[in-house]
């Protein structure tokens, strides 16, 4: 598990400066907007068939066929309709523009901060503008944030009536609408924050290809909150674990932080435990029993020895059913928990659990321990870094068993241990013939798995879909704490449970009011029948307490039997 420290997120309000209108470009139509508040019309016709429009707001897209999505928008700007241009090579490719404006109109160019060093305005006037009259002040500065590229500075050109044609030889700018000439500018800085910040990520549905899930819904708050009955004690909420239907019967196994009075909340995560909640629906819930509780002892010293409490936290119960053994399979995790040294989760540890009782009716317990199964040891990896094994899920794959196996706060070199650790979470792979084990790390060459995304990928779950592809879902990694990284959840696919996809990530804010301030881990991809599924997840909202929430989502599988094809080539 994650061992961030959590401070309240930071919003950018921006004062509306500007009346702006709303246009669209679709190849040869004419695109009105009626008059409404903050929008105000102009007509216009583009007139090169071969360029898309897309909406300047959240998780769009700029360029076409790419994944550099917006982050960011000035409120100034919230809804404009651009031009999407081809992007390639770190560029923007050589074209021309055709359109016919119905009214004289300000045309809005964002370019990019680098590409405008000093006030050197070299590059936006190399672009031809044929009769335009270009502004040479920025409008508005850093005043958009686009996944892997610099902020955006907005100027504009000044066109008449009529029809125009816009030349460009290839350089890093976007079009981002047009409002009315009469329109009183008013010069400021958005300081929205620099979109290198972030890597570029795909977000499902708005790039240019088929989402391969549809957000169908799901509850607009949270199924468990803080009061409701069975949260008793627990002082922070939930974070990781899992969750199984049985019948009719939905069993979820999260991680339970139940902290301590008096303490500081980022301590939550030490005294946890495991709970087991049952549901009919996915919505309503009610507590079980506990079935691990962690001893909240903290280390005595740095290093990874024997006189430290090992059992000082507790996450990640996932419970696999053994149809050989015909008893249920729990594979969770153990912490040495310090005071002192980031992160105050450290060497992980992994331990296997039995059902006593033999069928599917044992998953709520009781189990007996078998041992740990993996652990910090000489047959480590630099990347598993002092949070050691931070999240375990096996899987068949052919004639054996694959596991993702994580680690974080990763090593250099041998000699930065116990505590010169860098940032990153990972996972990797290991091996065994049986689910019991032994499990055997796979090779540096394989270890760590960075195709699905290069630093941040935490608690990945493990299913087959109806084609036979494995797929897993995923902690897409936060938005805060310093963090700049999807604040979704992701999936990634593979053919042969080895090779996996780049991540995509699912915007389920787009369907489900978003109660959340920080998306954090799923639980489950429950097939419910009709190729929908369900998704429990954990969230952060701004208080301590971190609540439960539940989504339903629906595959394309038409879809994915092309992306199997895909993924061979």
């Amino acid at each position: 598990m994650s061992s961030l420290k959590r401070f309240p997120l930071i919003f950018f309000p921006y004062i509306l400066c500007l009346l702006l209108v709303l246009i669209s470009s679709t190849s040869g139509a004419q695109h009105t907007s009626e008059s409404s508040g903050k929008h105000v019309s102009v007509a216009f016709d583009v007139l090169s068939p071969r360029y898309k429009s897309y909406r300047l707001s959240q998780f769009n897209n700029v360029f076409v066929d790419n994944k550099h999505s917006i982050v960011k928008v000035a409120d100034a700007l919230e809804g404009l309709t651009g031009v999407q241009l081809s992007y390639k090579n770190g560029e923007v490719q050589e074209g021309a523009l055709n359109v016919k404006f119905n009214q004289e109109s300000r045309l809005l160019i964002g370019v990019f901060r680098d590409s405008v060093k000093d006030n050197n305005l070299s590059y936006l006037t190399s672009i031809n503008f044929g009769k335009g009259k270009l502004t040479k002040k920025p409008l508005i500065k850093n005043a958009v944030t686009i996944t892997g590229l610099p902020s955006v500075d907005v100027y504009d050109v000044i066109y008449a009536k009529g029809k125009h044609e816009i030349k460009w030889e290839p350089g890093l700018f976007v079009f981002l609408g047009a409002v009315p000439s009469t329109y009183k500018v008013v010069n400021f800085d958005a300081k929205l924050p620099d979109g290198r910040l972030w890597e570029p990520f795909i977000i499902e549905g708005f790039v240019n290809e088929k989402p391969l899930f549809e957000i169908i819904g799901g509850p607009d708050h949270p199924v468990i909150s803080e009061g409701m009955p069975g949260t008793e004690g627990i002082q922070g909420g939930f974070e990781g674990g899992a969750c199984v239907k049985i019948g009719d019967t939905y069993h979820m196994f999260p991680t339970e932080r139940a902290g301590e009075k008096g303490i500081d909340y980022y301590y939550d995560r030490v005294k946890t435990r495991i709970g087991h909640w049952i549901s009919k629906d996915a919505i309503h819930w009610k507590r079980q029993s506990t079935i691990y509780q962690a001893s909240g002892n903290y280390a005595l010293v740095p290093e990874d020895n024997p006189m430290n409490d090992r059992r000082g936290a507790i996450w990640s119960y996932m419970p696999v059913f053994n149809k050989e053994a015909n008893r249920w399979y729990g594979y969770y995790l153990a912490y040495t928990v310090d005071k002192d040294i980031a992160p105050n989760h450290s060497f992980g540890r992994i331990w296997r659990c039995e059902s006593l009782k033999e069928g599917y009716e044992g998953i709520a317990g009781p189990y007996k321990d078998c041992g740990i199964i993996m652990e910090p040891g000489m047959d480590s990896q630099l990347w598993e870094g002092r949070q050691g094994v931070d999240s375990f899920f096996p899987y068949k794959a052919g004639n054996e068993w694959l596991a993702f196996y994580g680690g974080a706060y990763p090593y250099k070199q041998k000699e930065d241990y116990p505590d010169k650790s860098g940032k990153g979470w990972f996972v990797g792979l290991a091996k065994s013939k049986t689910m019991e084990g032994p499990w055997t790390r796979l090779d540096t060459i394989i270890n760590p798995v960075t195709s699905i995304h290069p630093w941040f990928i935490e608690n990945p779950i493990v299913y087959q879909l109806p084609n036979g592809m494995f797929i897993t879902i995923f902690d897409g990694g936060p938005e805060a704490w310093g963090h700049h990284l999807p604040n979704m959840i992701g999936y990634s696919l593979s053919n042969d449970g080895y090779k996996w996809s780049e991540a995509h990530y699912l915007p389920i804010e787009t369907k489900v009011k978003k109660w959340w301030n920080v998306m954090r881990t799923p639980l489950c991809l429950i097939p419910e029948g009709n190729d929908i599924y369900t998704v429990m997840y954990a969230a952060i909202t701004s208080e301590r307490f971190h609540p439960m929430g539940m989504v339903k989502i629906k595959l394309n599988t038409t879809l994915l039997n092309s992306k199997a094809a895909s993924l061979k080539n």
